[in-house]
């Protein structure tokens, strides 16, 4: 009989940097908070992720009796700095299509287990945060994300990954709390620049700089465009703040090589200019929430970026694209982002490109040309 030390050891073997046991109860305290917010989280659904089935082990596994939770730290290696400004970075080393880092580690781990006669299941919508927190491995930030009490100086730059079992284990004692300090005056709830944060514990995915940015149906309200700052995919900003992330953020990090090497791919006009064949060989397998189909939004929040960025070296990139693309919603944000650039070429080639625009694409214009200074 495999004992709960011999998976421990194989969690570490396998670089995993910690590992905790809860039990497969249902998670009752999330089923309510699904319920509460149920027209906030419709767009899951829709999706296809059946969250509240997710909330019982028995709907993923019904044999289930445990969940282990091993802990990641997806941000053990430093990001190259062109590029963490842009992208969340959860996001600069993310395997789900490539299967090149943590999948392998995963089904080696699982693979362990069935060699042991454990049967497992590694769910999507089953509450990883919750599950590790049941598993008393951190404590919840504000934020609404975890914190580990162990690895990563005890930041948030970590990934629960849940893994239901069929065989008992004693589970860990439960750390459900918020472990902010007093001292830290809500700083990820008052940095949040589109008011998602609601309050401790509690956000309205809907307005997420990270949703925005790959969920967005239309052209990004005039009013977020701003305070979505340079994000193109994925939002940091509530981590980016925390005082409890200070210590990991000053650590002295090695490289990590593989998004060293993809970095060329992901600069700004190389984006706004892809093509379907450049989207799909060099930016889909890395990000992949947004398909060939949304290459626009692609575009529209990179054009938001450049303009954000108040630099004049994207004017040409920006004008380009007001001469080569017909997508008005990749032109009305670069109509935008050379208006907040401003200057003299970038009124230029707004004038010139006025005549040829109509509807809201022609207000887009003209609102740029009244900020362009």
């Amino acid at each position: 009989m495999l004992s709960k030390q011999g998976i421990i050891q194989k969690a570490h073997e396998l670089d995993f940097e910690d590992i905790g046991f809860t039990t497969a109860e249902p998670f009752e305290s999330q089923k309510e908070i699904l319920k509460e917010r149920e027209k906030e989280y419709a767009w899951v659904m829709a999706s296809g992720l059946d969250l509240p089935a997710g909330c019982d082990p028995k709907n993923i596994l019904p044999t289930a009796r445990t969940v282990i939770v091993l802990m990641e730290v997806y941000f053990r290696k430093s990001y190259p700095k062109s590029m963490e400004p842009f992208f969340g970075r959860c996001y600069l080393d993310d395997d789900r299509v490539t299967q090149d880092g943590l999948a392998p580690r995963i089904k080696a781990f699982r693979d362990f287990l069935r060699d042991h006669g454990i049967r497992s299941k590694v769910p999507f919508h089953l509450p990883h945060r919750l599950a590790a927190g049941r598993a008393g491995m951190g404590t919840f930030g504000k934020n609404c994300l975890f914190y580990s009490n162990k690895v990563a100086r005890q930041s948030s730059w970590v990934l629960p990954i849940a893994v239901v079992v069929d065989a008992v284990f004693e589970p860990g004692e439960p750390t459900l709390s918020v472990g902010c300090p007093d001292w830290c005056k809500n700083a990820c709830l008052t940095a949040c620049p589109t008011g998602a944060l609601k309050g401790p514990r509690k956000i309205d995915p809907r307005l997420c700089v990270s949703y925005l940015t790959y969920f967005g149906s239309a052209l990004t309200p005039r009013e977020l465009r701003e305070p979505m700052g340079l994000y193109v995919y994925g939002c940091d900003r509530c981590q980016n703040v925390c005082p409890r992330n200070l210590a990991w953020l000053a650590a002295d990090l090695a490289p990590n090589p593989k998004v060293v090497e993809k970095a060329p791919d992901f600069e700004l006009p190389k984006l706004l200019h892809m093509d379907r064949t450049y989207f799909e060989q060099s930016i889909w397998p890395h990000m992949f929430y947004m398909s060939a189909n949304d290459i626009w939004r692609w575009k529209m929040n990179t054009a938001r970026a450049m303009g954000n960025t108040r630099d004049t070296i994207y004017v040409p990139d920006l004008k380009r694209t007001l001469e080569e693309n017909t997508d008005q919603r990749v032109l009305s944000m670069c109509a935008w982002a050379l208006g907040r650039i401003g200057g003299q070429k970038a009124r230029a080639a707004l004038e010139a490109f006025g005549g040829n625009a109509e509807g809201e694409l022609a207000g887009e214009v003209e609102y740029a040309l009244a900020i362009c200074g």
